[in-house]
């Protein structure tokens, strides 16, 4: 009866404080089968024939198909469309007994990096009811923070899992590009884009990216890789960037929390340069816009739900905007290429710098959340951005711990590693991380 009693405790939380109550709005539909898929979790249970998710209960993105909900992508566009099909990483967790509690809400199309873009009601932050979760992976993030789940899936294409990990207070993990097949993800830009995880804890996380990670014959950028798992660590120097942030307080936060960690485990502290962090936000928009428009081709009205230029919010509008006059032919596709240029030299940086440090530790997000319904410049939403952009662009991994609080607002801090050095990454994520 385990999986049965957890489940309703859930729904009961959901019930309370997602529409009614607090009025959370994380999640956006609940899965109607899933009292009978936790009594069939259990017999199995019972029998010891289980898998390694069985128990645990797990919210997806609205992004994310999975066969006969929702993957709305929280847009009027997709409103009523219906998952034919299971994502590779839905087919996974349903092989190991995870069930899915429902799918989560999130800034349109992934469009945003505060939760305030769906078309179905911004979404709040549990933590600090007034603030933005922050995005685009709002939803899942606020569902782990609100206790309306174990786990949660996103998707990250330039901090869209660590940007709101961090505000909500959670652990979130974007993997390296390729660990995980993005096949059944509906893109935001697919040279970018990674299936993540949110979590209250390093050992949930490491759990469910065994479960989804690894080579997909439907998806060929996709890797076979070795287990993640969390090692001891003997002596590692962590390189420290030195970033100059909007808000100073951040950065004592973040110095402090490093320092003790260190001098705990005996790690040595590097300051290192990274010369094009200032390149990051640049480089990664005209990447995006372009990308995303050529995704959004086929949501021409005829096949998937309305035409989306017709239905859409006026950020999605603006990077389809963006992307088709990047995409002129008289440009040649020259700001992409130029884009994709500096890309290389972000992701060789990265390279050499991991020659001389393990890991690379700074803030996640350079701001504190803004509260909700407020008007802030596209440059200020953007600039959400410029501190987790870096790992999507290098394609390494990155993960997103709580750190401490700042006026009461949780402040995450962001651990860098080597491409495919997950395990190494989470094990010193570990130390900071205050629910081990």
């Amino acid at each position: 009866m385990e999986t049965e009693k957890r489940l309703q405790i859930y729904l009961k939380e959901i019930e309370k404080n997602n529409q009614k109550g607090k009025k959370i709005n994380a999640i956006l539909q609940i899965n109607p089968n899933s009292e009978k898929e936790a009594k069939e979790i259990d017999k199995k249970l019972e029998k010891g024939k289980a898998g390694k998710l069985a128990g645990k209960i797990i919210a997806v993105k609205a992004n994310i198909n999975v066969k006969n909900l929702q993957a709305s992508c929280a847009s009027l566009t997709l409103k009523d469309y219906i998952s034919g099909y299971d994502a590779s990483v839905i087919e996974k967790i349903k092989k190991e007994d995870g069930l899915i509690i429902g799918i989560t809400n999130m800034d349109e199309f992934a469009c945003g990096s505060s939760g305030e873009t769906s078309a179905f009601s911004p979404c709040k932050n549990p933590a600090c009811l007034d603030l933005i979760p922050g995005g685009s992976s709002s939803g899942s993030a606020a569902a782990v923070a609100a206790g309306f789940c174990d786990l949660a899936l996103g998707s990250d294409t330039g901090g869209s899992i660590r940007n709101p990990a961090s505000h909500c207070g959670v652990i979130g993990v974007k993997p390296s590009y390729g660990l995980v097949s993005r096949y059944g993800l509906i893109d935001l830009s697919m040279s970018l884009d990674q299936i993540g995880v949110f979590s209250k804890n390093i050992d949930d996380a490491v759990l469910l990216l065994n479960v989804i990670k690894g080579k997909d014959e439907k998806d060929a950028t996709s890797f076979e890789s070795k287990e993640i798992r969390l090692e001891k660590l003997n002596k590692i120097t962590i390189g420290i960037p030195k970033i100059n942030i909007q808000d100073s307080r951040i950065n004592k936060l973040i110095d402090d929390k490093v320092n003790e960690i260190a001098k705990k485990n005996n790690w040595e502290l590097v300051d290192i340069k990274l010369e094009h962090v200032n390149l990051g936000v640049q480089t990664y928009y005209p990447i995006c816009y372009v990308e995303f428009f050529s995704g959004t081709r086929k949501f021409d009205g005829r096949r998937f739900g309305k035409k989306i230029e017709e239905s859409c919010g006026e950020e999605v509008l603006r990077r389809i905007l963006g992307g088709s006059e990047i995409s002129k032919a008289e440009f040649k596709g020259l700001y992409y290429r130029r884009a994709l240029k500096a890309k290389n030299i972000i992701k060789k940086e990265f390279e050499d710098a991991f020659k001389d440090v393990d890991v690379i530790i700074m803030p996640t997000v350079p701001r504190l959340p803004h509260k909700l319904n407020s008007k802030i410049s596209v440059e200020e939403m953007y600039g959400y951005d410029v501190l987790t952009v870096l790992a999507n662009l290098a394609e390494i991994p990155a993960i997103s711990v709580p750190a401490g609080k700042i006026d009461n607002v949780p402040v995450g801090l962001q651990v860098l590693a080597p491409r495919f050095s997950e395990s190494l990454m989470l094990s010193v994520a570990e130390q900071f991380s205050e629910t081990k």
